[in-house]
């Protein structure tokens, strides 16, 4: 039996959700949400379902399979399997119950669990996940083989972001990295560079090409299809985004004399209005976004090398970076523990030259009766969130420990965060910020810019 159903169908980690309602309930506009997270389509408003193997089985009729309905758009092209195991219904027909109890449908002898949601709510994707989760453990249904790639395929960085936010210096750092870096590379050569990279004598290299609004005809929105129809296909690539404050991009093009090339006549700060409007796009999608206001360029070297040298088995990258209050946050921290509570190194004379990477300001630290309750729970939390942050796809996260300086308490929480994480499996990296600053723990310090030992890129 393969009964068409007006349905849409999409699925996560092979696990198709069937999204019914008559027209016009929203079952489109549903799975392109859930798509924005990840999810892939199987097929809009028609949905063959077909019984085998004691399982129910959703895929698209052939003359609308890869198209999605965007209203106000029209019908697009959307990467899409070609077949998926259904596990959850999700109705969108009916008032949604506060508590419901649990329910099924019935599609050709397969109960199949049911949920009834509304899809107009803001928070509808996180519900059908939720959903999902609590009825449906995951497992690992057989999914319809992507294109066939050859067997070792270099993987692909493509670096953008704003003019000025340093992308040059980070092309570089790549090459240092044996990277093939290209820049100002269009779109439409990607795959011409692919291939060249696989016909090459020996192991592919990784690629790194730069794309920004001097690429002609910059379309971010484009890029990102682009990217997902490549992921879709197998291809390894990520996006890294560029940012940085308009004032510190100011500054910069001010003092090294460049014009911003999307203000050629008009001051910059134009320009860097325009480009982030145009750019936006991008680092809502960016893989890893790395801020370099506060940056030297061997500061943004550092960090390249750091979230890319040693996350090439595609898994979680985590940083653990002390920092001090009166320099201000780290811009690309997740989780932010503030350490002012513990007693002060600063205040012993002794101690005050001293970093908390010294065993005696360690000892004083953790002498405070606070530090081991505190550092217990913190450390708790963390292997705690770690997997689960895994388990949802990111690949960068950044754990800020801060105290006033940033070279005392918050570098010894560091430490003994970081020993305790690498005890447990992880493999944490260390990095202390503001700990070669001057000993005054009130100070307010300052970082060279990306100006100072080299042009801005």
């Amino acid at each position: 039996m393969t009964p068409t159903v007006h349905a849409t169908a999409v699925a996560l980690d092979g696990r198709a959700v069937l999204l019914l309602g008559p027209s016009g309930a929203g079952k489109s506009d549903l799975a392109l949400r859930l798509i924005d997270r990840g999810w892939r389509l199987v097929a809009d408003d028609r949905v063959v379902l077909t019984v085998r193997d004691g399982a129910l089985w959703a895929s698209a009729p052939a003359p609308i399979a890869g198209l999605i309905e965007v209203r106000g758009v029209g019908i697009v092209a959307e990467p899409a399997l070609r077949e998926a195991r259904v596990a959850l219904v999700i109705d969108l027909a009916g008032t949604p119950e506060r508590l419901p109890e649990a329910a099924s449908r019935d599609f050709g002898g397969i109960a199949i669990p049911c949920a009834m949601l509304s899809p107009r709510d803001e928070s509808a994707p996180l519900k059908v996940e939720r959903a999902l989760q609590a009825r449906v453990p995951a497992v690992k249904a057989p999914v319809p083989a992507a294109p066939a790639l050859p067997a070792e395929t270099p993987p692909i960085l493509i670096v953008s972001g704003m003019s000025g936010a340093g992308k040059s210096s980070t092309l570089k750092a790549l090459e240092d990295l044996d990277y093939e870096a290209v820049d100002n590379l269009p779109l439409d050569m990607v795959d011409s560079l692919f291939n060249s990279a696989e016909g090459g004598d020996g192991p592919p290299r990784p690629l790194a090409f730069g794309i920004d609004t001097r690429t002609r005809a910059f379309d971010a929105e484009a890029l990102v299809v682009r990217l997902r129809t490549l992921r879709a296909e197998g291809v390894d690539i990520r996006l890294l985004y560029l940012d940085c404050s308009d004032d510190e991009l100011t500054r910069r093009f001010s003092e090294t004399r460049r014009r911003h090339p999307l203000a050629a006549d008009r001051p910059a700060a134009d320009g860097i209005g325009r480009e982030r409007t145009l750019t936006a796009p991008l680092r809502r999608w960016a893989d890893m976004v790395i801020d370099t206001t506060g940056l030297s360029v061997a500061d943004l070297r550092r960090r390249i090398a750091e979230q890319l040298g040693r996350s090439a088995d595609g898994g979680l990258t985590v940083t653990i970076e002390s920092f001090g209050f009166a320099a201000g946050l780290p811009r690309d921290a997740d989780l932010v523990f503030d350490m002012r509570f513990l007693a002060n190194p600063h205040w012993d004379v002794a101690l005050r030259p001293l970093t908390g990477e010294d065993p005696a300001v360690a000892a004083y630290v953790a002498a405070d009766p606070a530090f081991a309750p505190a550092v217990d729970r913190i450390a708790d939390l963390l292997l705690t969130l770690l997997p689960r942050y895994g388990a949802e796809g990111k690949a960068y996260l950044t754990i800020a420990v801060g105290c006033t300086g940033g070279r005392h308490r918050s570098v010894a929480v560091a430490c003994e965060l970081h020993d305790r994480l690498t005890a447990a499996g992880h493999a944490p990296l260390l990095v202390h910020r503001d700990v070669a600053s001057n000993g005054n723990d009130a100070a307010i310090l300052t970082a060279a810019p990306l100006t100072g030992q080299g042009s801005a890129t």
